[in-house]
């Protein structure tokens, strides 16, 4: 086993039965998050937890008003939640508005409960490969539904061929318009990770083995990036994995702002877990909600109401499980 193997395992070792808070936030780091930039922080007490942005970890180019952040921290708190649960510890999502904002998990002694969300948390990833083309079931797809009911968000699926394809142009035009954008491409650069050395220095990032991309050394990675990392390419394999799924989710909002986001993020934290648990992959097709003037466009496409957004874009089916990424010690995000 290799080190980064080692790290990884480690980090994602099942909770014991009589665990903390701490180890709560452990299971919390393991939520889904742009960039993998862990943009969070905790601060514990016995009936209360506060989770926080560490603003620091912004990615201003790709999420300029911090939508992407405030659903990774709904991402975590879910995480949690279903963590302390296990521990006799139920609770809440609140959010804060107070200075740059923040969300509440006021908890309460109750009944120990686990099940297959909980199950999932250690084994949930975001598959970023081909998948094989089988259907998901109509059980499934109403299964997937159910775990990921949260008040204010509901779920849109494309499923068919043609609406497929139609949502593949505007993955493209997404991606199109960003790979164009030099900030986007220096901004993404500096979160990718592109050996397993690079990928323990820092414990953050997108590591290349998760994402089904072979490793390099750091300076051969240096020259050929920008010798693959094309428009074309891109575009072609982005296509390509879409129409290789199932299918689609987008997770759309009932309100644009940050309380929403939060939902938003809680609802795709159980849709991803609840696939984990029925061994369906899924991955981010975020493209057509990180370019404002196209997120207008899909939703409109989308027949969305007055007032509210599309969040966020996946694609789902079934593949083999990659490399899992790391995270940053627990003492580092807990005050």
């Amino acid at each position: 086993m290799t080190d980064y193997e080692q790290a990884a395992r480690t980090l994602r070792e099942p909770m014991p039965g009589h665990a903390g808070l701490v180890d709560c936030a452990r299971y919390a780091t393991l939520a889904a998050n742009g960039h993998n930039t862990q943009p969070w922080r905790f601060s514990l007490s016995a009936r209360r937890v506060d989770i926080r942005p560490d603003l620091s970890r912004r990615t201003p180019v790709v999420d300029p008003d911090d939508h992407h952040l405030w659903a990774s921290l709904g991402c975590a708190a879910e995480n949690f939640l279903i963590a302390a649960r296990a521990q006799s510890l139920h609770g809440d999502v609140r959010f804060d508005p107070a200075d740059d904002g923040g969300l509440v998990l006021d908890l309460e002694r109750g009944p120990a409960g686990t099940d297959d969300l909980f199950e999932a948390v250690p084994r949930r990833q975001c598959t970023r490969s081909d998948h094989d083309g089988r259907p998901v079931s109509a059980a499934d797809l109403e299964a997937l539904e159910d775990a990921a009911r949260i008040d204010g968000v509901r779920i849109v699926y494309i499923l068919d061929r043609p609406r497929i394809e139609t949502a593949v142009e505007h993955v493209v035009a997404g991606n199109t318009a960003q790979m164009q954008d030099e900030a986007f491409v220096a901004e993404l650069r500096q979160w990718l990770r592109f050996n397993d050395g690079q990928a323990l220095d820092t414990r953050d990032g997108l590591y290349a083995g998760a994402s089904g991309n072979p490793t390099l050394p750091g300076w051969l990675a240096n020259l050929v990036f920008p010798l693959v990392f094309r428009t074309g390419s891109e575009n072609d394999k982005y296509a390509r994995q879409i129409r290789s799924s199932s299918g689609m989710a987008v997770f759309v909002s009932a309100q644009d702002d940050r309380a929403h986001w939060v939902k938003a993020g809680r609802a795709y934290q159980r849709f991803a877990l609840k696939a984990t648990a029925l061994g369906i992959a899924n991955a981010f097709v975020n493209q057509p909600v990180e370019v404002p003037a196209l997120r207008a466009e899909f939703a409109r496409w989308l027949d969305l109401e007055g007032g509210e957004r599309p969040d966020l874009v996946v694609r789902f089916g079934y593949a083999p499980p990659l490399p899992m990424s790391l995270r940053r010690p627990v003492d580092e995000v807990v005050d």
